[in-house]
This record gives C-alpha cells, structure tokens and sequence, in this order.
C-alpha cells in the first residue's frame, strides 16, 4: 500500500528572511538552503537587467502566506 506523505504548503519564512521571507519559505518547502536560493535569485535580477526579477518577488510577496503561528 502507499503512504500517505504529509502534505506541506508554501509559506513565507518568519525566521530565516531578508526581505519578507519568500526565498527563505521556497528554500523550507524543497528542502535547499536559502543561500544558494538567494544566489540564484541575484543572478537571475542581474541578467534580466533587474526589473523582472524584482517585480516576480513582489508579486511572490504579495501572493505566498505568512506561515501561521501555530506551524
């Protein structure tokens, strides 16, 4: 039979953030280190000459949940 794997969700990082914690909560839900998340992110900003980058992490900040606080 298969198990049932816990269902997880995407929340915001309350502990581990720069910002507003959408790079540390995506680095929570896979499982990666938020440094090499945050690495990645700046690379990508600087080769879309920086408005594109920026304006998806906004729109992730405004969309993605603060984690609640009994989680």
């Amino acid at each position: 039979m298969l198990k049932h794997k816990r269902m997880t969700k995407l929340y915001k990082n309350r502990k581990n953030k720069i910002c507003c914690g959408v790079i540390g909560g995506i680095g929570e839900y896979f499982n990666i280190d938020p440094v090499i998340l945050r690495l990645f992110w700046v690379i990508i900003v600087i080769y879309t000459a920086l408005v594109p980058g920026i304006i998806v992490y906004l729109i992730a900040c405004s969309i993605v949940p603060d984690k609640p606080k009994d989680l």
